[in-house]
């Protein structure tokens, strides 16, 4: 496979454990050692990939409510053969997020070292 294949796959596998709330596959997906920012009302938010992963794995998952999955790429942007930032917009029940995803491609494959995300809106 070439490097846009590979990582389509491994955008789609982050989309997946989104949407089935599987922390196996989000722990794949996402570097040990990565970080995950937001900012609220001024403050910084930095979360670990383990604290996400938790906080994933005591979610209902959008698959079990029968929510389609509602997941796009906006944007991907190549620094080289080996790193890309992605911008995507995803759904989890009522909620939309903007992401920002910083993927480098490693010994493990494709993985995301850090992630920016926003509260796009709600949807009633």
């Amino acid at each position: 496979m070439n490097s846009t294949t590979d990582l389509l796959s491994a955008i789609q596998t982050y989309f997946d454990a989104l949407y089935y709330c599987d922390t196996e596959i989000l722990n794949k997906i996402f570097h040990k050692n990565s970080s995950l920012f937001d900012v609220d009302e001024g403050k910084v938010f930095v979360e670990s990939i383990n604290s996400f992963s938790k906080d994933v794995g005591g979610r209902v998952s959008p698959a079990s409510k029968g929510q389609e999955p509602q997941a796009e790429i906006l944007l991907i942007d190549w620094l080289s053969n080996s790193c890309a930032t992605v911008k995507i917009r995803i759904r989890a029940h009522s909620n939309v997020f903007v992401d920002h995803l910083g993927f480098v491609n490693g010994e493990n494959g494709w993985q995301i070292v850090s992630k920016i995300w926003h509260l796009e809106r709600v949807i009633d």
